[in-house]
């Protein structure tokens, strides 16, 4: 579904990305691992759209969308969630799914439905501002409305950080059902090694800027893997 292939991306003139490359079949879970500071995020970032590649191909389902504006990666059934439980804060949960819905092409209110059938634990505080949720909380909000958009491949970015473990088993849950149930796509980050074995069917390692390795989830048990991944 998504090819990613000798892609360069920077911030300014500070070069994060070296020639990165990786693929995400249909109806698989791929996770990206590594350390802090190696490009994992820049990586969703220029696969979203929202950081512009230097060099490289970025393709989906065959279609070069290397310069696609992100709205309309979004329209071609993409959705990202980011680091840090996005939502507007000022806003109330049902809120928050209301302005997601309204913004997408089908607008089909039924979406709402089955994004809280993901998650019904929001229903309980739909009048309640985002901004008063837990981190849990806003994390599964934030799911939920990528959700709405009823994509075809989903990125997630580090969905368990700074989550208490019991909302991230049912974070787990979901991304599980999601996956093997529904057959959705998804390209996830993420550090926690027993999430990703869990879940993912195959992975990659990235390093400074580069992918140095990847492999099926099986070799996440490999005492080198494990040291790549080691703080």
């Amino acid at each position: 579904m998504l090819s990613v292939s000798e892609v360069d991306a920077a911030y300014g003139r500070a070069r994060v990305l070296f020639g990165v490359g990786l693929e995400v079949p249909a109806g698989s879970l791929v996770c990206v691992m590594g350390r802090n500071g190696v490009g994992k995020t820049t990586l969703l970032k220029t696969v979203m759209g929202t950081l512009t590649p230097t060099a490289g191909r970025i393709t989906l389902d065959g279609q070069d969308i290397t310069r696609m504006p992100t709205h309309q990666r979004v329209r071609a059934g993409m959705a990202y969630v980011p680091q840090g439980h996005v939502s507007f804060p000022q806003l109330t949960v049902w809120e928050n799914l209301q302005v997601t819905l309204e913004a997408t092409a089908h607008r089909d209110p039924s979406a709402v439905d089955e994004a809280l059938d993901v998650f019904p634990a929001l229903k309980e505080f739909f009048k309640r501002p985002a901004g008063f949720l837990s981190g849990g909380q806003r994390q599964q909000l934030a799911i939920a409305r990528a959700l709405i958009t009823r994509p075809r491949l989903l990125l997630l970015d580090e969905p368990t950080e700074g989550i208490q473990p019991s909302v991230i088993d049912e974070i787990e849950n979901a991304i599980e059902r999601l996956h093997r149930e529904a057959g959705l796509t998804v390209l996830l980050v993420e550090q926690y090694l027993d999430f990703a074995l869990r879940l993912a069917d195959s992975f990659v390692v990235m390093d400074a800027g580069e992918v140095v390795h990847a492999g099926a989830v099986e070799e996440l048990h490999n005492e080198e893997v494990r040291r790549m991944l080691a703080v």
